[in-house]
């Protein structure tokens, strides 16, 4: 297995000006590592709050949406909410469908069948909707590619206002009474971003002109919805989910309260991640194994005994999917043998469930680093589940391919198709071409937002700070830091099966315990009196009344010099800071001028320059010493650097304190 590839960021980031604004230092390096260095922009990203929510009018088509709706509304129409049977779907029809009938409406519900109808707006369903008296349908979370279907429901009289957030193919709108979509083609919206329930929300917002009492009644919905949809974090959605989150915690509907209780997590403080991977898989389970209206009738149920029921049935049909999910996965990968994809993973089965695949999909492009597409066989046609990787637009692959496939829709790292049998092989050859054109960078397994040199930066009131930036999600991530070449001077599983690794670091003299899920010692290579790098998210812990400061590991390995010291030896001052320990002193630049002598030429290649570091000498701090000769003259190559140069020797007594690099580290 190759080893994991970790970006450390090894430059100190400027973060004078939010420290001297006030903001704690541990979140102000943080900020300033993700390109935040201006106290306005900080405060304007911690302080969020109402007036970060933009007024739902400056979507394009919500005007005429609205009106369409207010006037359903005095008419007293009967009126129908077409959703979908994810998350997001259902989080928009519960949330559009409960206030339509607060206002005294007769208002239907429609979730197509995920296996019999396939994702969005059909003809039958619309046939039908109107045979049952609906004058007026509106789409939430789909609809946007419904071209066909919007001009038939025009045939039969059915007015249309369609809802959705995701991309319009070609440009091209429905025909319909109103098309609301933050991604519609030469919208001004300045969030681009909603949810599918995001846009839902704002279309009640609009028409009921009281955003304070619809952010009251369904801020949980719209929380779920943009969560469970992978959506930024940022700006408006972040405030949303925010007071979702706060509603949850105070006051949940009667759904969310059984389903909470249901998974173990009632009277514990919510967060994004409880939403993410607890409680979302639940809905998502009943929608993917064709159930989405046990899912619906929970969001709207006011019975907390009949919550309680329903949430124990999500529960169960969660345990199935998961089953079925792991079953397909592990057929998948007997598909693929021994076999490490270098491009898109395409395949095609007759026993799969189209409802779980695409969670499959999801476990092989996270395994691999590829795009896959996992495609449900039924006679000649397949429908298929898209998930990609970071860097590549699947849905313009797509849209690249569309020449082999029947239809598709979806964003940019997951999508929907459908396919003939007899297209597949054509397909996956368009895909891999498509794929070899626009390869993405290679992406580290290991990303860390700031690297630490200092361990006073870890104090609880520093890391309690860092709540501020909750909740965590997409475009906002749980920060991870780094530190390096720390001694593990403990290390011994724990749990039932001694899975789990709990540890201890001496970091520049402060004792830190930690704990790593899921790892043991011998998987990571490491021991106690080794000295490792550690990436981890920091936490707070209260244990018998004792307050201290957990590291939460993301990944540790063996110490490893080689980043710092290729940067070193390039001369570059900036990661300096990240070196300072390891300045040398006047007896090192002897030892090494002893060792060496006049005519001694310097390797061109930095494992080779690494192998003349001295048993006794870290090499960051052999390293700085190449550095310093080359600056003093001492080492001279044709391009200026240390590679390839050749230790020069001088009549006349040099100053190695004189260089620059020197200056820099006792400024340090």
């Amino acid at each position: 297995m190759p080893e994991a590839i970790w970006k450390i960021p090894y430059n100190r980031p400027d973060s004078s000006a939010l420290k001297q604004a006030g903001v704690s230092p541990l979140l102000a390096e943080l900020l300033a590592a993700r390109g935040v260095t201006e106290p306005a922009e900080a405060e304007s990203l911690l302080k969020i709050n109402r007036t970060s929510l933009l007024d739902p009018l400056k979507m394009r088509g919500m005007a005429a949406a609205r009106d369409r709706v207010l006037q359903a509304v005095r008419d007293r129409e009967k009126v129908a909410v077409f959703g979908d049977y994810d998350v997001d779907g259902i989080t928009s029809t519960c949330l559009l469908t409960d206030w339509l009938r607060s206002c005294g409406l007769d208002c239907d519900w429609y979730i197509p069948d995920r296996d019999a109808e396939g994702y969005g707006l059909n003809i039958d369903a619309l046939r039908k909707l109107r045979e049952d008296g609906n004058s007026l349908v509106i789409t939430v979370d789909c609809g946007i590619t419904g071209l066909e279907e919007a001009l038939f429901a025009r045939e039969i009289g059915l007015d249309l206002v369609i809802t959705d957030h995701h991309e319009c193919r070609d440009g091209t709108l429905p025909e319909a009474v109103a098309v609301v979509d933050p991604k519609q083609p030469d919208e001004t919206y300045p969030n681009p971003e909603l949810a599918g329930v995001g846009v839902a929300f704002k279309l009640v917002c609009a028409c009921s002109g009281d955003e304070e009492e619809m952010l009251r009644r369904y801020a949980d919905l719209v929380a779920f919805g943009t969560v469970a949809d992978v959506m930024p974090l940022t700006g408006e959605n972040r405030y949303l989910v925010q007071c979702g989150l706060r509603k949850l915690q105070e006051n949940p509907r009667p759904g969310f309260a059984a389903m909470m209780e249901e998974a173990g997590v009632a009277g514990k403080k919510p967060a994004a991640s409880t939403i993410g991977y607890t409680l979302s898989p639940r809905l998502n389970a009943a929608g993917r194994l064709g159930q989405a209206g046990k899912a619906e009738e929970l969001m709207l149920c006011t019975d907390p005994q009949e919550a309680a029921k329903l949430a124990s049935a999500l529960g169960e049909l969660n345990r199935d999917r998961q089953k079925i999910e792991t079953e397909i996965w592990q057929e998948a990968r007997n598909i693929l043998k021994d076999t490490v994809p270098d491009g898109p993973i395409v395949l095609a089965s007759d026993r799969w469930h189209q409802g779980v695949i695409g969670i499959a999909a999801s476990r092989l492009t996270e395994q691999f680093g590829v795009p896959t597409v996992m495609i449900c066989l039924n006679g000649e046609k397949g429908k298929g589940s898209c998930r990609s990787c970071a860097g590549f637009n699947i849905y313009e692959a797509l849209s690249a391919c569309s020449g082999w496939l029947e239809g598709f829709g979806g964003h940019a790292l997951a999508a929907g198709l459908t396919v003939r049998r007899d297209q597949i092989d054509g397909f996956r050859e368009a895909l891999r071409d498509y794929y070899e054109r626009h390869r993405p960078e290679p992406q580290p397994d290991v990303s860390c937002d700031l690297l630490l040199c200092d361990g006073d930066l870890l104090s609880i009131e520093n890391v309690r700070d860092l709540d501020l930036l909750e909740p965590y999600g997409n475009a906002n991530p749980r920060p991870v830091f780094c530190i390096c070449d720390v001694l593990l001077t403990s290390a011994y599983g724990v749990g039932a099966e001694k899975q789990h690794l709990k540890f201890s670091v001496d970091f520049n003299g402060r004792h830190f315990d930690g704990i790593f899920f899921s790892r043991t010692k011998e998987q990571l290579g490491v021991q106690s009196g080794v000295r490792v790098d550690l990436a981890f998210t920091p936490q707070i812990n209260e244990y018998m009344g004792v307050v201290s400061v957990q590291l939460s590991a993301r990944a540790m390995r063996r110490h490893r010099p080689q980043g710092l010291c290729e940067r070193i030896l390039a001369l570059d001052s900036g990661v300096l800071w990240a070196a300072a320990s390891f300045a040398p002193e006047r007896g090192d630049f002897v030892r090494l001028w002893r060792r060496f002598g006049p005519g001694l030429r310097v390797a061109d290649r930095l494992e080779e320059v690494l192998g003349l570091c001295p048993e006794e000498m870290e090499p960051e701090r052999f390293c700085l010493c190449l550095a310093v000769f080359s600056q003093a003259g001492l080492l001279r190559s044709e391009g200026g650097g240390v590679y390839s140069g050749v230790v020069i020797h001088q009549e006349e007594k040099v100053d190695l304190e004189a260089t620059e690099i020197m200056r820099i580290l006792r400024g340090l």
